[in-house]
């Protein structure tokens, strides 16, 4: 244990020399090379924006007087928004429901010519949406009108043809587990056994149901609450420890942990990194996690080292929390912040 711990730093010790080496122009170019398929809960993000003058007399609330109302992509399609602006060719694979909200969606998601959608509509279910409500630039409430239960057999069934068809001309895949019931085990199980018998790298952004279906992954990445919620009946010790140990039980190439406002860290063989957040503003963090598994995922399929990766995700994820609401990043705003670190560095 004492080796390892030793270890934890060593790896990163010349990192800050080597990431200004990196030219942001020339690696940004392969991304317009990628293939990448997105496969997950697609969310509409529906926004009402306005602002306040007055508390209700009704109960001790702000009255919103609405200006605007805005409809994006959320969730996994957000996932794909962001490897879109960044270059990429995306295909987007989830379900919707036969409803106003999915004719929303599909508008939303025609803006992005590199992005081949491939949904399946439910009679079961809604589509799923997500309202947030945003006054002077405060979001005040969420309302989410969703099913969660887990999808038909049917279902499954045309998800994972969907994915034998799709699967061969992809340089990777990234799941996107929103626990809103499309990620069952049958199709998490085929989705791993298949990519991994065709060595496809799988970045995993999971819930803490079926976690342990994700063995085998190129990269494991939950938030602290998935991690602890995952790890709390496991005698795993505390952090950086249970990091690695849970990244053997999982098997996994690379375990990215986000940790907030405290940045994330990334475990790597027997090494291990933290690498502080960098915001200069902090408005929003709604969508950040799907900035940084996009934005890893994309630079690990062209050879970025995982630090490097991590480094770069970290700034996309600081980026996007400076604006209100789900802000994906695209190459513009990557280079802007990318530049503001690499001048004060």
């Amino acid at each position: 244990m004492q080796n390892l711990l030793q270890s934890i730093e060593i790896i990163t010790e010349n990192i800050k020399n080597s990431f200004m080496k990196i030219d942001i122009n020339t690696f940004t170019k392969d991304y317009n090379n990628k293939n990448i398929i997105v496969i997950g809960d697609i969310i509409l993000d529906t926004y009402v924006l306005g602002n306040v003058n007055r508390i209700s007399q009704e109960a001790p609330v702000p009255i919103v007087s609405m200006q605007k109302k805005d409809f994006k992509p959320g969730g996994a399609a957000n996932v794909a928004i962001n490897l879109s602006n960044l270059g990429a060719s995306v295909t987007l694979v989830g379900v919707s429901g036969f409803d106003s909200n999915h004719i929303k969606l599909i508008e939303t998601l025609n803006n992005y010519k590199n992005i081949k959608t491939r949904i399946i509509q439910c009679d079961d279910r809604p589509t799923t949406v997500k309202t947030r409500i945003i006054a002077d630039n405060r979001q005040l409430v969420r309302l989410d009108d969703e099913i969660i239960k887990p999808v038909e057999n049917e279902i499954e069934n045309k998800i994972t043809d969907i994915c034998k068809s799709i699967c061969p001309n992809a340089d990777g895949i990234i799941i996107q587990d929103y626990n809103k019931g499309l990620l069952t085990k049958n199709i998490i199980s085929y989705i791993m056994s298949y990519s991994i018998k065709k060595n496809k790298s799988i970045y995993v952004d999971p819930k803490h149901d079926n976690y342990q279906l994700y063995k085998g992954a190129r990269l494991f990445k939950p938030n602290l609450k998935e991690f602890n919620s995952i790890t709390k009946n496991m005698d795993f010790g505390s952090l950086p420890e249970s990091g690695f140990r849970f990244k053997e039980l999982m098997d996994c190439e690379l375990l990215l942990l986000t940790l907030g406002s405290k940045g994330m860290t990334l475990y790597d063989d027997r090494n291990c990194k933290t690498i502080a957040t960098k915001a200069r503003k902090v408005y929003d963090v709604s969508g950040a996690g799907d900035t940084v598994i996009a934005t890893f995922a994309i630079n690990d399929i062209c050879g970025i080292d995982p630090i490097k990766s991590s480094y770069i995700a970290n700034l996309a994820a600081g980026r996007v929390c400076e604006e209100v609401g789900v802000f994906p990043i695209d190459i513009e705003s990557l280079k802007d912040i990318f530049f503001h670190h690499q001048n004060i560095e």
